[in-house]
Parts: C-alpha cells; structure tokens; sequence
C-alpha cells in the first residue's frame, strides 16, 4: 500500500499559509513573468530600450507626444524568440513635433524642442495621398512613467533592468552554494586539516566587507555584464559554508550515518545522498537571503561604475544617472528603481523568512 505522504506538499502547504512570504514568492514570480518576457511588453522595443530623444529629457510620467518619421531603413526583422531576448532594430528615425499640416506633396512639421518653445517649421516631401501619408509618418506615443536624462522611455528602462538584476542573483546563488556547499561538506565531514584550512580561509573571506572584496574582484576580472556574476558569487559563498560546515558536523555522528559508514558507502556518497538531502531547508533559507544580498551588490556596483556598463540598462547605474535629481522636481527618476529594488529585496527576505518557518529553522541546532 502506497504512502501519501509528499513532503513538498507539505512543505508547500506549511509555506502557503504563511502570507506575507506568500506574497513575496507571487511578486517574484511577476518579475521573472515580466523579464522573460522582455522587449515583448516594453514600450520601447529596440535593444537595451535606448531609443534616445535628447528633446524630451526628464519628461513627467504620463506626458504624450507625436512623432514624425523622419527616415526609413531596412533592417532584419528577427523571429519572436529572438526579439524577446534581444529586441528589435528600429527601421525608421523619427523626431517629437508639436504640429504638422500637410500642403501639396509636402508635410510641415513643427519639431518639439521644449515647453515654452517653438521651433520653426521643417517641410518634407510626402506622396499625393495626404491623409494616408500622415497615418503613415506621425505616430503617438504616450510614457507611462516618463523619461530619463536621456529621452529614453522610463518603463522600458526598468522592465530590461529586471533581467540584470533576477540574473545577477540567481548565477551568484548558484557560485555561491556550489562554492559553499562543497566546502562546508568536505570541512564539516573531514574535519582535521582540511578543517583548519578551510575555515582559515572562510575567516579571513569574512572579515573581509563584502562590497569591498566584490570592487577589488572586479578590478581582477575586469568591468562587464559577466564579470560581475563571478565576482558577486565568489563573495557570498561563506555564509552558505559556515552553515554547511556546522550541519554537516552535526549530522555526521547520528545513526544513519553511521550505519552508512558500517554497510561501506564512500564519503561522497554519504555526504551527497544522506547528508545534504537533511540540510536541504537550511541551505533554502540561506540562498533566498543571498539572492537579495546579491542583488543588492550588484547594483551598489552598477552605481559604482562596475557593474553593467551603459546603455545596458541597471537600476543601480539608473540611480547613478538621475541621482542628482532626488532634491529637484524629477525625483522619481531615481525613486523608481530604488523602489525596484526595495521590494525585490523585500520580497527575497520574506520568502526566506517563511522557509525558515516552514523548515523550523531556528529550532535547529546550527553550529557554526
């Protein structure tokens, strides 16, 4: 007769009850819908949402504005997937105006250079078909959350920011929990010299500040989207460690393992099938917690310099940009992804915290 007992079921039982950490698992979950999806829901569909009008710099959230297409070209139109990931090229050129009146086979444009200014009146041909020409050339466009230094569409900024920061965070966790489970394992079942050494090497990792160690990483491997994935997972590893190292150490003496040991198992085997399976909720906890502690490296780096490089977008170097604004009247633009990442980290530490409820890790016997 089989068993119906499912421990993720009841795990995510437990963890669904809990509200709060409920709520941060949804909201994460929409971020990652969202930066999947990419260019395919941003305003500005072109690659790293650059599409720059220098004319509409710091524009208020909700300002509309015509266009005028100025210049075709033609480019490859990609496929769906490749314009998910990558984006589109944009096949025309076009320019902000204010008015337009079409006379003969020319159109006359007034191009949009600010509020309280008028520009004088540019003509260019168009084909006999007026009315059909201007639903060709003018189009309307409307920034939800407004524009940047730039001209750049604020909303798309964000959205393709998404993808750097989820990214960051998920490749540290994988560097940090494959650097911090394999060490934590091999000190805490080993013990002795490899021991010692070990946890020399975590002490001094974890003396030292960890934005500091990630800066002189980054020097090391140099300023890019890749380096800093390394950089910020070789700073995160200890923690993960130090927590492997006293479970492991706690568990290597109970029964199952020493009858493991009796029926000739190697050390591998012990530590991979019986050991870390036990430290699973633990190890759960302790990466969610370096999720966001990544994602908060990332973009203090990304507001440093070191981080993604422009125009790629990145909250943190979004702040960098429009900080100077927060005592201004466009403070929003530096606002709006500090409160991305506000609540992404927020979101991060509440799923921690329920999997901590959830694993009853605080009852557990944690040595360190």
């Amino acid at each position: 007769m089989k068993s119906n007992h499912n421990p993720s079921a009841q795990v995510w039982k437990k963890f669904r009850k809990n509200k709060p950490a409920l709520g941060g698992l949804i909201f994460i979950l929409l971020l990652i819908m969202m930066g999947i999806l990419g260019y395919l829901i941003t305003p500005d569909q072109t690659p790293l949402s650059n599409t720059m009008h220098l004319q509409l710099s710091n524009k208020k959230p909700g300002r509309s504005f015509e266009f005028f297409i100025v210049s075709t070209r033609k480019v490859e139109q990609v496929n769906f997937l490749h314009k998910m990931l990558f984006g589109q090229e944009a096949s025309y050129r076009s320019i902000p105006v204010t008015s337009y009146r079409v006379a003969g086979n020319r159109i006359f444009v007034k191009e949009y250079i600010g509020d309280d200014e008028e520009a004088a009146e540019t003509s260019f041909p168009i084909a006999q078909d007026g009315r059909k020409a201007i639903d060709r050339l003018i189009y309307k466009q409307t920034f939800l959350l407004g524009t940047d230094t730039y001209g750049r569409d604020l909303l798309s900024r964000l959205i393709t920011g998404i993808r750097v920061s989820l990214s960051v965070g998920l490749i540290a966790v994988i560097i940090s929990l494959t650097i911090g489970i394999t060490l934590g394992a091999v000190a805490g079942y080993f013990g002795g010299k490899a021991d010692t050494c070990i946890s020399w090497l975590m002490n001094v990792i974890w003396s030292l500040p960890s934005l500091l160690l990630v800066i002189a990483i980054s020097f090391a491997l140099g300023k890019g989207f890749w380096q800093i994935f390394i950089a910020v997972g070789l700073s995160t590893w200890v923690d993960v460690a130090r927590l492997v190292r006293g479970q492991v150490r706690a568990l290597k003496e109970v029964e199952f393992v020493e009858a493991a040991k009796a029926l000739g198992f190697s050390s591998s085997r012990i530590i991979i099938r019986h050991i870390l399976p036990n430290i699973a909720g633990p190890v759960l906890v302790m990466a969610s917690a370096n999720f966001a502690s990544a994602i908060l490296l990332e973009t203090g780096l990304s507001f440093l310099g070191f981080g993604a490089q422009p125009p790629m977008a990145s909250w943190g170097s979004m702040i960098k940009e429009n900080y100077g604004y927060i005592i201004m009247d466009a403070a929003y633009l530096a606002i709006l992804p500090g409160l991305a990442i506000m609540f992404t980290v927020y979101a991060f530490n509440l799923i921690a915290i329920g999997l901590g409820d959830v694993f009853d890790v605080k009852a557990q016997n944690v040595t360190v």
